[in-house]
């Protein structure tokens, strides 16, 4: 089996839709494909209706965190999208996006970017605005070359000159919010150290310690030394581990499958699930 459990569609800041995106993922060869929208569910229905035969979609999100001044990531796999608290706080933090987005759009103008909100709402559409949206603006400015460079400190990265903090979960909060909405949590890329400042390890072991249930090992902005480091702390800590793409359509250079989940892992997680179950194509 062939599973990536981390993508993206046009409901957050991928370029594929919904349909598009499971319809590409059975042409990649894949058996299973997790969407992991930022903080919404909004794809999800789409990406059902459309699900090809031999396909098994895995509903999930992407939560925004932060932790003693650290933004994180945490993959929430497979809760019930109609818990009432957790749908309360992915509403919190989706509302904060198009006022971040405007502010970030102001700093750069400030900076001299002649970028416009009007362009970064076309190129967001329906979908939930983020900076990849604004690094997307940048490029076709010709202010940089790819998305890529626009994260960085002179743009959008964390430290960056244009980047404005939004609303964002505590991680603590969000394992337990996504517990009792009965959903596994993985931490997604904890060592990406390219987008800006981690958290250290004690943080992933107090994480562990509340109900983390796992840790996306395998992905692109892991080298082979950091998946080898975070594959003898998940063995110490007893953590699951993952890998995925990170697939964001062509706003990024990842294909789907370009990093997978061991079949294992994989029905441990479904196996610790109560909020959901994956969802098998039948040609939709």
């Amino acid at each position: 089996m062939r599973i990536d459990l981390h993508t993206h569609s046009t409901a957050s800041d991928g370029t594929d839709t919904p349909a598009e995106l499971v319809r590409n993922a059975a042409r990649a060869g894949l058996d299973v494909v997790a969407l992991t929208d930022h903080d919404t569910v909004g794809g999800h229905a789409e990406a059902r209706a459309a699900l090809p035969e031999g396909l098994t979609l895995v509903t999930g999100a992407e939560l925004s965190c932060r932790l003693d001044g650290v933004s994180l990531h945490l993959l929430a796999y497979l809760f019930d999208p109609g818990e009432p608290e957790l749908a309360r706080e992915r509403e919190l933090v989706r509302d904060d996006r198009v006022p971040r987005a405007r502010a970030m759009v102001g700093k750069l103008r400030d900076l001299g970017v002649p970028i416009t909100w009007e362009h970064v709402a076309r190129i967001a559409g329906d979908g939930a605005v983020g900076r990849p949206h604004i690094a997307t603006a940048l490029v076709e400015l010709g202010v940089v070359g790819s998305v890529s460079d626009a994260f960085t400190s002179q743009w959008l990265a964390n430290d960056g000159r244009a980047y404005v903090e939004k609303h964002e979960l505590d991680p603590f909060d969000a394992i337990r919010l996504v517990r009792a909405a009965g959903g596994v949590t993985v931490f997604a890329h904890p060592l990406a150290v390219k987008r800006g400042s981690c958290v250290p390890e004690s943080a992933i072991a107090d994480l562990a310690a509340a109900g983390l249930d796992g840790i996306e090992v395998d992905h692109m902005d892991h080298d082979a030394p950091t998946r080898a480091r975070l594959r003898g702390l998940a063995a110490e800590l007893g953590l699951l581990t993952t890998g995925s793409s990170d697939y964001h359509g062509s706003r990024k250079t990842c294909r789907l499958g370009d990093c997978t989940t061991d079949p294992e892992i994989y029905g441990e997680i479904v196996r610790r699930a109560t909020g959901a179950f994956p969802v098998p194509g039948t040609g939709g």
